[in-house]
């Protein structure tokens, strides 16, 4: 599934009966995993692949499991042009892994959890951190979790999640396109 540590898609064939299912993961799915949903939901929409991918995000915890996303998360957004308002916080459950294609955290952390609460290899195989996909950032690791922080690194994160999932789309949109029926 992975070459050069890039994704390889090239077996994909969605449709919109079953369209390629993302979820992003972090902590408390308030500040990173919605931003990530939201500006990646954004950029499959404009590219015209909206109902052949779905994204979607979640939490590792359950702290703020129906809540809006952070203020300072959705006005990050906002500034960049993203509409973050709508996000509503829950909890992953390892029932989904069936259900999904590809499950993105933000640090090793959920990394570490969600292949632990994966029920077989072929679920642990789906998890990915984000910034793998971005090579000049893969390096990094981590998306910091700014939930204890300023305004700024709510910024400074935005960038590195738009950078990486820009990253992830150029792998995963040729693959889309090729592969629909």
């Amino acid at each position: 599934m992975e070459h050069n540590g890039l994704m390889n898609f090239a077996a994909l064939s969605p449709d919109e009966a079953t369209p390629f299912r993302i979820i992003f993961v972090c902590t408390g799915n308030i500040c990173r995993s919605p931003m990530a949903e939201v500006m990646l939901r954004d950029l499959v929409t404009r590219s015209g692949l909206g109902r052949l991918i779905t994204t979607s995000s979640a939490g590792t915890g359950d702290w703020h499991v129906g809540e809006q996303a952070d203020t300072r998360a959705i006005a990050a957004m906002a500034k960049r042009g993203y509409d973050g308002s709508h996000h509503r916080a829950r909890q992953f459950d390892a029932g989904w892994f069936d259900d999904l294609d590809l499950v993105v955290v933000l640090d090793r952390s959920q990394e570490r959890i969600l292949r632990n609460w994966a029920p077989t290899e072929r679920d642990r195989n789906k998890v990915r951190l984000l910034l793998s996909f971005d090579r000049d950032q893969a390096a990094l690791r981590d998306v910091p979790d700014p939930y204890y922080s300023d305004d700024a690194l709510f910024d400074s994160v935005l960038g590195m999640i738009e950078r990486a999932n820009i990253a992830l789309f150029a792998q995963l949109a040729p693959a889309i396109r090729q592969g629909v029926r």
